[in-house]
């Protein structure tokens, strides 16, 4: 494992806590039980596994899917895990998922790329190859709606802290901001020149970020539209994002093979994580954000501490850079 810090002025580095091997392929998804018990992980070798951090308990692994496995979800309250798959169906299973069976949700028509859930747990969405955005409720699994609009794979999509709108991107290369009770798109980001691999809220919901296979990440103010922060330091595609819990950092995951932490309210990289000899797929901050998770195409999965003391008392969103004695918006950050 190598740490590299970038002009970092947080208290301690992160450091490796644990890995772990099971797949048999790449691990394309990953997600923290919320009792911090289990790490739960999807795989194109077509499994969801659960892995117990006392090292005395075994892991299990579930092959109900019957194609890789794109994503993971772990509810915040509702005691649900659920999990997307290149075979078109969606599967929900009870948070002691040792000792259960999965509920099968079919509706789309093509590969499921992501799926995730309301803070409060009461809804979950779905995005797909299919083009489409479907919006369930978690009690019965009843069906809400479909947004259409991307003109290619939707390949990653969140809900607001409210749970009124829906961020999503993909092969289109567009970003696309959902109200859920116009039931449309209000608002098309266009900043990215090749596919949106992910998208998230910030936990203010005031700001939204978005990767891509261009090697950026952006933010930007869902108030003005206005591009906020571009960051560029990976040297291939940004597959994936995770912001902490307080707002302040943001963990991003790359084919490059490395994870990389960006300080949000400073506007630059604190540090470049490289302990995976493929690339990165998926990254999650733990629901604290004491940890994280970096899960790869090497088919491992590594678990550090994260040690850095930036929580605030207070989330507040990532700012463009000002002068001093200027009101801002003044220009965007960007980093490189």
């Amino acid at each position: 494992m190598v740490l590299e810090q970038q002009g970092s002025n947080l208290s301690d580095d992160p450091t490796l806590e644990r890995s772990f091997r099971g797949h048999k392929d790449g691990v394309t998804s990953v997600g923290f039980n919320t009792n911090m018990k289990q790490l739960i992980s999807g795989s194109e070798d077509g499994s969801i596994m659960l892995w117990n951090f006392k090292p005395h308990l075994r892991s299990y692994r579930y092959t109900d899917h019957e194609g890789p496995v794109l994503s993971v979800a772990v509810s915040s309250t509702g005691g649900i895990i659920a999990s997307g798959s290149k075979d078109r169906t969606i599967r929900l299973w009870a948070q002691n998922i040792s000792k259960s069976k999965s509920t099968l949700i079919k509706a789309h028509t093509g590969g499921v790329r992501r799926v995730a859930f309301t803070q409060d747990s009461c809804s979950l969405l779905s995005a797909s190859d299919d083009k489409t955005i479907k919006v369930w409720s978690v009690a019965g699994q009843k069906f809400r709606q479909t947004l259409s609009g991307h003109s290619n794979w939707v390949r990653s999509a969140a809900f607001s802290g409210n749970g009124q709108y829906i961020l999503s991107g993909g092969d289109d290369k567009t970003v696309r901001l959902w109200d859920l009770n116009q039931r449309a798109c209000v608002h098309k980001y266009f900043d990215h020149t090749g596919a949106v691999l992910d998208v998230l809220f910030h936990p203010d919901s005031i700001c939204v970020m978005a990767c891509g296979a261009d090697g950026a990440i952006n933010v930007w103010d869902t108030r003005t539209h206005q591009l906020l922060q571009h960051y560029v330091g990976h040297t291939g595609p940004v597959e994936a994002m995770s912001v902490h819990p307080s707002g302040d950092l943001l963990l991003s995951a790359s084919a490059d093979t490395t994870a990389k932490v960006w300080d949000l309210r400073e506007g630059h990289m604190c540090y470049t994580l490289q302990g995976h000899s493929k690339g990165v797929c998926a990254a999650a901050f733990s629901p604290e954000g004491d940890y994280f998770a970096t899960a790869s195409a090497d088919a491992s999965l590594l678990v550090w501490r994260t040690n850095m003391t930036t929580a605030r008392a207070t989330t507040r969103a990532p700012q463009p850079r000002s002068a001093r004695g200027s009101s801002w918006p003044i220009r965007a950050a960007s980093v490189k």
